[in-house]
């Protein structure tokens, strides 16, 4: 090769690699997270349906990607292993998780309410549920908590009762069925059973455990201190959809419509009984929940208020 030609080969090369680090640094520049959200079609997620069906997901700080899981294991294998980013999980699996070493910060509640006790026609009193099977979506889990103050308050044994681990979706078949006699369970299964005639209300979470606490927005503590901006800016749009979801207005039934599928009749009844404004997680109300996962000997030692909630981001928002 002559002088003149290895020269210009080189200049070549050297324009190429200059502008393939000019791009490069440019797109690292102008970049902004995608923030990766597990959830279960579940009312309880409400919040995060109507922000991501009315702006579609794209913000000046981040992208956000709702991931959609069928079971509260396989969404905490993706947000223990870091393939999402947060979630809006039972608080007591996060809890769990936290206790197992994996770094979470509870940043929001997801709801206020929203859960009841179901039960087949027949059952006319707690006491008639010893020796029948009742349905809880997850040992680890509000509706659990919920069974034990029915059960204690009524004068029953927790042992007096088959208590049994069932996907959420499963529960109002399983009634029609009597393979179970009643259940506790996210919305909108419960108002399934109550629409379809199929069930009733025995209880309200209110009733049992005033201001009790279920699902929560959680995210993985490294992304959070990686992208302190976008974590403010998601948890400000957060709680700023959730004043706008608590009008319940046709913008709400439409994103829930999205993201799950559910009749109108369901999901009206369903939208009566949660509530989505006031998401803060309060110190004294998260200790009634660790109280009571000590009482049943879910887990040992389950994280304290400072360990578990960061409140940096919803008190800016506030």
């Amino acid at each position: 090769m002559s002088k003149k030609s290895w020269g210009l080969s080189l200049l070549i090369t050297f324009v190429l690699l200059f502008t393939a680090s000019c791009g490069q640094s440019t797109q690292q520049t102008s970049s902004k997270p995608t923030i990766k959200i597990g959830y279960l079609p579940t009312t309880h997620a409400g919040v995060l349906y109507l922000d991501n069906y009315t702006y579609g997901g794209e913000y000046a700080e981040y992208n956000i990607e709702l991931v959609k899981f069928s079971s509260w294991p396989d969404l905490m294998d993706a947000l223990n292993t870091g393939r999402v980013e947060g979630a809006s999980v039972l608080v007591e699996l996060a809890m769990k998780a936290k206790v197992k070493g994996i770094d979470l910060k509870a940043v929001a509640l997801g709801h206020k309410d929203g859960n009841v006790v179901i039960s087949s026609k027949e059952i006319d009193s707690t006491k008639d549920l010893i020796g029948r099977t009742f349905a809880i979506p997850h040992k680890y889990s509000t509706q659990n908590i919920l069974l034990n103050e029915m059960l204690k308050k009524d004068g029953v044994k927790y042992e007096d009762v088959n208590v049994v681990e069932m996907p959420p979706a499963e529960m109002p078949a399983a009634l029609s069925e009597n393979r179970i006699s009643g259940y506790a369970v996210a919305e909108p299964f419960g108002a399934m059973a109550v629409q379809l005639d199929k069930g009733k209300v025995l209880h309200q979470s209110d009733d049992l455990w005033p201001n009790s606490y279920c699902c929560v927005l959680v995210l993985r503590n490294d992304f959070i201190q990686s992208n302190h901006d976008a974590t403010q800016s998601l948890v400000t749009q957060y709680v700023k959809t959730s004043e706008i979801a608590e009008q319940k207005d046709q913008n709400l039934v439409d994103s829930f419509d999205q993201y799950m599928k559910v009749e109108k009749e369901v999901l009206d009844l369903s939208l009566k009984w949660i509530s989505f404004d006031g998401l803060r997680i309060d110190k004294d109300e998260y200790n009634k929940l660790r109280k009571s996962v000590i009482e049943m000997a879910l887990f040992d030692n389950p994280p304290s208020y400072e360990e578990f909630v960061d409140n940096t981001y919803i008190d800016k928002a506030m």
